[in-house]
Formats: structure tokens, C-alpha cells, sequence
């Protein structure tokens, strides 16, 4: 079992956001063993053959924890949706963090930004658009109500912070997701978000902009809340684009095939029945919603809903958008810079 060292650890994190506390001394702070499920996920984060595929990997990590302390059953729940749609790992986090985590986000609460309640969007997270009709499914408005906090407004010494840039876990992450790297928002406020929702608030029907999402639930509240999805939606990507090779359906609007209009419309009213992710608090959950449409029903009950993004990229030196920040944190994160000038 290799460990990563600190020197190696600083040296891997190549586009750190702004003011942040090395990776070092977090890693001092809060070493991983006390976040993160080691008994039960160990396997899965150090066992390393480069012959096996992540399939095979997985398959043994059951079998070792069945041998070891009869908890196959339970590993089993690490399972691909779908097609790898979604992906979700309960008790990845050791109760205490979790306690502690949302003992953190409460007394953060009031810091949270929240989307104006006559705010509205379309699935896409994009304007309108005036050359269609108000009933078109892309111009279909969603309501999304719901807080948040970002990354510049961690405390300094969060496990969050802790684990978001620890390498054995994005290492970790790059294997289940396929991809050869991970890199934090170049931005100091997108990479680690809070997200709150109390009685009433939702998150609307959208596809995400980015690849996948990793979040973790700290907190579930006493009903609703639910997180709904139908996958593979959509064909966003040139190469999807080209695979379904419909040309009669292409209009100024883009491939119909490709976007699925029709489809769209069918799950705003109702007439397809999502799936549903059973996520309890301490779950990981790793999602591909850039084609799956999904949504958070509205909570119901006086406990708040809690839960974490991490957000990566898989090239280095990206940020949010100035507009896609006003509209999500209700700033920039750089208007004590912009005042300077």
C-alpha cells in the first residue's frame, strides 16, 4: 500500500485555487483515515494492478472485504447505473466527519447566496431563445430555489478542503471515472460548493454543463428532496452527434436527434417517469449528468437538505464564467481585485 508524500503532494497539485492551505498542511490537519471509509473502501483507493480494468479492480475489492469482514453484501452497493450514468458508494464517510461536517455547514448557512425566487431557467442553463415559441422545450422555464456557499468561504482548516485536494482521492476518482486527470476551477469560489435546500426549495430540471459531478450528502432532510434523473437524454457531444446521423431532423436550432426536444418536453409534464438515486448521508455519489436530465424535488419538513459539490475539470486553468457566477454565487470572487483598479 504506497502512501503519497507531502513533497509528491505538492508537487502533483499543479493550479491550487487562490489561498488555500497546502495541501500538506491539510493533509496534517485531517488525515485521510479520519474522513474517508478506509476499511471499507481501502481497496478501492490503494489496490493497484495495472491488468485489471476498474470492473475487475471493484470485483476484487468485494471479494477482499467479503474474506476479510463479511461485507460484500454492502460493497455490492457500489454499483454503475444505467450504463455508468450514476454511481453511488454509501458510508464514504466516517460519521464523525459527517457529524462535523454538518455541524460546519450550519453555522455557515448564513453565508449562503441564494437564487432569487423569481428566478428562472431553461434544461439547458442557457438563454432563451427568441427565434422559437415560448412552448418550445428549449425555451421551457424550471424554477430552481436554493442556497449555496463556495470555496473562498470554507473555513480554512475543512475537511473539505482536505479532501477535495488529497491525490490518493482525486487518484481514486480518476480511475472510477475514466479520465487522466483532475484539476481544481481556477476560480476561487467554484471548485467546493454548500448547497442548502429547506421546506419548499428545489432544484429544477437541468443537464450539467460539465462531465460528471462528485458530490457527498451530509444531510437528508425529513422527506422530499429526491434526486430524480432520466438518462441518456440527449447526444451533446460532435462525436455522439455523428453516431446518431439523423440529417432530415437538423434545424437552425441544432440536431432535434441530438438535443431530444421531444423528450425533454415528456419528462417537464410528467409523462415520463424519472429514475431515483437512494442517497443517505456519508454516500458519494458520481454522476454524468451532461445528457441525463435530472432535478431535486422540493424539500418537505423543517431539516435541510445538505449537500456537497466537488467540482473538477480534467484540463487545468479552466474557471467559471463571470455570468455563470453572478447568476450561481451572486459575485465573481474578484470584486475586492476589480475595486483596486
Amino acid at each position: 500500500m504506497t502512501r503519497t508524500s507531502c513533497s509528491e503532494q505538492q508537487q502533483a497539485e499543479s493550479t491550487p485555487p487562490p489561498a488555500s492551505p497546502s495541501a500538506c498542511m491539510l493533509l496534517e490537519l485531517h488525515p485521510l483515515k479520519d474522513i474517508v471509509n478506509l476499511d471499507l473502501y481501502s481497496p478501492l483507493f490503494f489496490f493497484h494492478d495495472d491488468d485489471d480494468d476498474d470492473a475487475t479492480r471493484t470485483t476484487k475489492c468485494c471479494h477482499h472485504h467479503y474474506e476479510k469482514q463479511q461485507q460484500q453484501q454492502q460493497l455490492l452497493q457500489h454499483r454503475h447505473n444505467n450504463h455508468s450514468v450514476a454511481m453511488t458508494l454509501p458510508n464514504f464517510l466516517l460519521p464523525h466527519a459527517i457529524q462535523r461536517l454538518v455541524q460546519e455547514s450550519m453555522t455557515n448557512l448564513h453565508k449562503a447566496f441564494y437564487t432569487p425566487k423569481d428566478h428562472t431557467h431553461n434544461v439547458y442553463l442557457t438563454p432563451m431563445d427568441p427565434t422559437l415559441g415560448p412552448t418550445h422545450a428549449y425555451n421551457l422555464q424550471v424554477t430552481s430555489t436554493k442556497g449555496c456557499i463556495q470555496t473562498d468561504q470554507l473555513p480554512s482548516d475543512s475537511i473539505l478542503l482536505t479532501l477535495y485536494h488529497n491525490e490518493d482521492f482525486k487518484r481514486f476518482l480518476q480511475r472510477l471515472l475514466g479520465v487522466e486527470g483532475l484539476y481544481p476551477y481556477q476560480d476561487p469560489l467554484s471548485s467546493i460548493n454548500v448547497h442548502y435546500a429547506s421546506e419548499g426549495q428545489e432544484l429544477g430540471w437541468h443537464f450539467d454543463n460539465s462531465s460528471f459531478a462528485i458530490t457527498l450528502l451530509l444531510q437528508e432532510p425529513e422527506d422530499g428532496g429526491v434526486f430524480e434523473y432520466v438518462p441518456h437524454v440527449r447526444h451533446s457531444s460532435k462525436q455522439e452527434q455523428e453516431e446518431v446521423k439523423v440529417e432530415e431532423e437538423d434545424s437552425q436550432y441544432g440536431n432535434k436527434k441530438a438535443m431530444e426536444y421531444e423528450m425533454v418536453e415528456k419528462i417537464l409534464g410528467g409523462d415520463i417517469v424519472p429514475e431515483t438515486l437512494d442517497i443517505k448521508p456519508g454516500t458519494l455519489v458520481l454522476f454524468r449528468g451532461k445528457d441525463s436530465l435530472h432535478r431535486v424535488t422540493k424539500v418537505i419538513g423543517n431539516k435541510t437538505r445538505i449537500l456537497v459539490v466537488l467540482a473538477y475539470n480534467e484540463k487545468p486553468g479552466v474557471a467559471l464564467s463571470e455570468e455563470a457566477r453572478r447568476t450561481f454565487f451572486g459575485r465573481t470572487g474578484m470584486e475586492a481585485e476589480d475595486a483596486g483598479k
